[in-house]
This record gives structure tokens, C-alpha cells and sequence, in this order.
């Protein structure tokens, strides 16, 4: 083979969420010398992952986001783009049902493998008005977008079902949410030491890693955390990531006089670092597809306190303790102080490369399979 086949990805943009990371997780070890991956990101702004994608000799292409109001401007884009880049013979979607519009017009121009992902599996009876309004257009394109998929990927059934269908989940390709096992895997001396530097010590530490979005639940994670410092004073949570609710849950922390015990900690590329520095992952999201923090918290040995909304096949290890979401804080307050007086924490990294869940095996699939679709 000569030039590596180029694989177009469509993102909103490439910061640190889970479909993201999951993506940079194959990129990186994947045989960039035979497939190489571009983007279409639909924000002007420079995701986290941007500068890593160029140096790995990836493309990103910036179009408008995809707003209604919007809707003509960009299939002009897309028509635009693929007059210009024939080279493009798969496409593959991280956009859910938002990829109609990329999908519909690539056929028109004769890509010939598109492949849609599913990474979600939303439940809506927590929403917003305005978001059920969004729901409305969501499911409209999440039909539409089937007539014109030919592979239907999946992080999880849950997921597959809410994006495809009941009926197709035959022809579901599960991808696992694959990461580099090795790297957060449990070991001890360097948790202490990890602990020391961030002044973690003798605190009965607890961590959520994800989005400051609805769907996290960080309202609930402060109300439960209230409860837990409240009967055990050394506690400390630890908030790793970003998004649109952070001021809003900073403002609760100080409300409820939490603020020298909450620690806001930004986006991280140290995720390994802070679960092995933890205690206890606190999870109590509204929905999920199969998430990559979730498989992360596992491969560290740490105990996962999760919503019964997480999908089960997300249970990896043993290490799952499932709440009920209805559950008050309370109940889900005396699940996490279970692990308060400590616990035998054990290296489960056997346990997720024996559960495909590792990058090294799962990278080599992906690339055999883009290379064979190409070669059709």
C-alpha cells in the first residue's frame, strides 16, 4: 500500500468527551502508514484534541454548526466539500442522528461506505421544553439517516436501539469504547504518592469525570456529596471536566459551604492519574450509552457508585454498585460511605483485556475493517 486511505470523521468538536477520547484512543495506535483519520468538526473554535490530530498528520475541516437556521447553508458546505475532496470513500459519523445531512449528500457523490455510531442512549423524562422541541427534529433525522447507513456501529445495545431500531439490532457492529488498559491500571506505591501531591491524604476522596451538562447529573452529585461530608468531615470531591452548568454547580458548592472541599478541576489529561488517587467514582448519570470514563474507572480497580439508568453492559468488573436514580440522596450518600473505611483494591487489568475492552486488539479490528471496506 502507498499513501494511507484517508477515514472522514464527523464530530461537533474534538474536546475531551467520551466519543472524542474514545476516537483518539484507535487513532493513536491504529497504522497510521496504511489509515489515517480527517475530521469535519462543526465549531470554529479548536477542540482539546486539535493540535494532537495534526501532529499525527490528521485534516480537520471547520463548517457551520448544524443549527435549523443553518440547514441550507450547510449542505452547500458539504456539497462544496465533496466536489473538492473525491477522496473520501468512508465516512464515518460520531453525530448520532446529525449526520443525515453529511450522509445523504456523500452518497450523492459517490462515497460508498458510511458508517453511523452510536454513542448515546437518551432518556428524556428529565428534559427541558426547549430540549424536547430539539427531541422532535432528532427523531425525524434519526429515521431518516438509516436509508443511508451502511454500517450501523454501536457502543452498546441501549444505544444501537435508541439510534436504529428494535429490529436492527442484528446488524449491529458493537466497537468497543476501547482504552489504553495499561495506563490506569492499579498500583499502589504510585497512588500513595499521587495522594501526597495533591494533598489527599487521610481524605475519603470521591470523583466524577465528565461534561457539566444535564446529563451528568452534577445537581444531584452536590446533593449527595453534601450528605457524605456531613457524616464524614475528611471528604473530598474531586470535578473533572467542563462544560455550560460548571459556574451554576460552583455557585451550589459555595451555597452548601462546600467550596474548600469541592475541587473543580477542569478539563484533565490526567484522568489515570486522579482515579487512582480516589476513592470512589460517583456516577448518577440520567443516561448513558457505554461511557469511556466508566470503562477508565473500572480499568483503576476503583469502586463505581452508578445510576441504574448506565446501561448493565457497561458492568465490566465487580467493582459496580448500581442506585436506583429515584433513590434519595441519602440512600445514595450511605452506598458511597460503604467504602469510606477502605477496601482490598485489585489490579483488574486481565479482567478488561479478557473483556475486549483494552485499545491494542480492538485498534487492529478497526483498522483491518477500514482497509477491507476501502479494497471493496
Amino acid at each position: 500500500m502507498g499513501e494511507p486511505i484517508r477515514i472522514l470523521n464527523l464530530f461537533t468538536i474534538m474536546n475531551r468527551g467520551g466519543a472524542e477520547t474514545m476516537v483518539m484512543n484507535y487513532y493513536r495506535r491504529i497504522d497510521r502508514s496504511k489509515v489515517q483519520f480527517d475530521f469535519i468538526v462543526h465549531r470554529e473554535e479548536r477542540g482539546d484534541y486539535d493540535d494532537e490530530i495534526e501532529a499525527l498528520g490528521g485534516k480537520i475541516y471547520r463548517l457551520c454548526p448544524i443549527y435549523p437556521k443553518n440547514f441550507k447553508k450547510y449542505k452547500a458546505q458539504l456539497n462544496q466539500f465533496f466536489d473538492e475532496h473525491p477522496e473520501y470513500l468512508i465516512v464515518h459519523s460520531h453525530m448520532s442522528e446529525l449526520g443525515y445531512f453529511a450522509f445523504k449528500i456523500a452518497k450523492e457523490h459517490g462515497v460508498k461506505c458510511t458508517i453511523c455510531h452510536a454513542h448515546n442512549a437518551p432518556n428524556f423524562k428529565s428534559e427541558t421544553l426547549s430540549e424536547k422541541a430539539k427531541d422532535i427534529v432528532r427523531f425525524v433525522f434519526k429515521h431518516k439517516i438509516r436509508k443511508y447507513t451502511d454500517y450501523r456501529f454501536v457502543c452498546g445495545m441501549d444505544a444501537g436501539k435508541w439510534l436504529f431500531g428494535r429490529r436492527a439490532k442484528r446488524k449491529f457492529i458493537m466497537m468497543n469504547n476501547a482504552i489504553e488498559a495499561d495506563k490506569f491500571r492499579w498500583n499502589r506505591k504510585k497512588a500513595a504518592d499521587l495522594r501526597r501531591e495533591m494533598n489527599l491524604d487521610g481524605k475519603f476522596t470521591v470523583i466524577n469525570v465528565g461534561r457539566f451538562n444535564a446529563q451528568k447529573n452534577h445537581n444531584f452529585i452536590l446533593d449527595i456529596f453534601n450528605l457524605i461530608h456531613y457524616k464524614n468531615p475528611d471528604s473530598v470531591l474531586l470535578l473533572a471536566g467542563d462544560g455550560e452548568l460548571r459556574e451554576r454547580i460552583m455557585q451550589k458548592a459555595e451555597k452548601f459551604g462546600l467550596g474548600d472541599c469541592v475541587r473543580f478541576l477542569g478539563v484533565r489529561d490526567d484522568i489515570n492519574d486522579l482515579l487512582l488517587a480516589s476513592d470512589v467514582f460517583l456516577f448518577p448519570s440520567l443516561y448513558e450509552g457505554l461511557p469511556v470514563t466508566l470503562v477508565e474507572a473500572q480499568a483503576s480497580g476503583i469502586k463505581c457508585v452508578i445510576s441504574d439508568a448506565v446501561p448493565k453492559d457497561c458492568k465490566i468488573t465487580k467493582n459496580i454498585v448500581t442506585v436506583p436514580l429515584d433513590e434519595t440522596p441519602g440512600v445514595w450518600a450511605d452506598e458511597v460511605l460503604k467504602f469510606a473505611d477502605g477496601y482490598e483494591r485489585k489490579d483488574t487489568y486481565e479482567t478488561i483485556v479478557k473483556k475486549k475492552f483494552d485499545i491494542e486488539e480492538n485498534a487492529k479490528w478497526l483498522e483491518e475493517f477500514y482497509i477491507n471496506e476501502y479494497c471493496k
